[in-house]
């Protein structure tokens, strides 16, 4: 079938909008009609020189839909579903998800090739062989997934909006409740307050932090996070922080801290953990780089204080089981999820979206699909058709 979306042609260019040639689903696989996608970091990653990636790429991987074709052996889902994507599917049956870790299942390390599990493609661009980002590829109208890296939700839920659950919200969640370890009476630091970073102030204010300092040098996100989403105090950069965070704790320094800026650089490390008091807990969820491997760390204070830094995969959370909780906590009105989008696009607007991304004027955007695109709110100009 043919289809439409954002492909991006060459590192470092424009994603371009054009037809997308979808082949029918195979053993295992699904036929998804996409809804909603929200613009995460992680693609504008992949459009930056440092990151490993096939192209041509449709990209996209935080995002929801509706199920309009099974392939062979698909199980747990019918055609009308609603579905929410997860850019880590969990097989159930390796080593990892056996031990309760669906995050870092084995077939992560096929992931980045962005081919499908049995290493061949789904979708063609203008002629060329193509691959979809984390094998979900949403910024398309169509993608064909894993059945694995899709999460069935109820359909009275606005996809537009749970999309968000897919990605950036457990990724925050988790970082400050199941890898920071934040629990009640708690002093936090959340450094950086975007569209990740908010949900791990989210996280940490659900799980009792007394104290929550958001570091963010736009001021309009660290108000948000205060007014909005549970943080307590703000502070404009790393060195702003640290007498602050000194001042509240009486020299103890905080419980955790949880670092979650757009690109981790190798200096910022000491810094942040600077802000921990000892057996304190540095978590890292956000991404460098692949070729980053320098770092800027004093091994006496790490060592002869006790501290930790963990690092943190999708918030270390298994997907099949903290999604569905999430929802859940959305439902109930203890996950604030309509307040993260900023402003909604059609698919021709991409690259308006992640320039207002980088500008600093989205906390979320979202590409809506289908009809929903009618509603987008927030840029104009169509982008470059797909050319050979």
């Amino acid at each position: 079938m043919k289809t439409r979306g954002a492909v991006l042609l060459e590192v470092g260019r424009p994603w371009s909008i054009g037809d997308i040639e979808l082949d029918p689903p195979k053993h295992g696989e699904v036929l998804v009609r996409m809804v909603a996608s929200g613009l995460c970091h992680s693609d504008l990653h992949y459009n930056t020189e440092g990151f490993d990636i096939p192209v041509p790429l449709v990209g996209g991987h935080e995002g929801a839909g509706i199920v309009e074709e099974l392939g062979p052996g698909v199980e747990g889902l019918e055609v009308g579903d609603h579905v929410i994507t997860t850019f880590m599917p969990s097989c159930g049956e390796c080593p990892s998800c056996v031990d309760g870790l669906g995050q870092l299942c084995d077939r992560g390390a096929l992931m980045m090739t962005g081919f499908a599990l049995d290493q061949t493609t789904r979708l063609t661009v203008n002629g060329t062989p193509g691959a979809a980002m984390t094998w979900t590829g949403t910024f398309a109208e169509h993608s064909v997934a894993p059945m694995d890296s899709l999460i069935k939700v109820d359909k009275d839920l606005p996809l537009e909006t749970v999309a968000l659950i897919s990605c950036g919200v457990p990724t925050g969640w988790g970082s400050a409740v199941y890898i920071a370890g934040v629990t009640a009476g708690d002093t936090v630091v959340v450094i950086g307050a975007g569209g990740v970073g908010m949900n791990a102030v989210q996280g940490a204010a659900h799980a009792g932090a007394s104290q929550i300092v958001v570091v963010e040098p736009i001021e309009w996100k660290r108000e948000l996070a205060i007014s909005t989403f549970g943080a307590t105090h703000g502070a404009a950069s790393l060195d702003e922080a640290l007498p602050l965070v000194t001042e509240l704790t009486q020299g103890r320094m905080a419980d955790e801290a949880i670092l979650h800026v757009g690109v981790v650089e190798g200096w910022m490390i000491q810094p942040a953990l600077s802000l921990v008091r000892k057996a304190g807990t540095l978590a890292i969820s956000a991404v460098s780089r692949m070729t980053q491997e320098d770092v800027k760390l004093s091994v006496f204070e790490f060592a002869m204080m006790q501290k930790s830094i963990r690092g943190s995969l999708y918030g270390g959370t298994p997907p099949k089981k903290t999604i569905p909780m999430l929802v859940e906590l959305y439902r109930k009105g203890q996950l604030k999820l309509d307040e993260l989008i900023t402003n909604t696009y059609a698919v021709e607007d991409i690259n308006d979206a992640y320039q207002d991304l980088e500008d600093g004027k989205n906390l979320r955007g979202v590409i809506l699909h289908g009809d929903l695109a009618q509603r987008a709110t927030a840029g104009s100009s169509a982008q470059t058709a797909v050319a050979s």
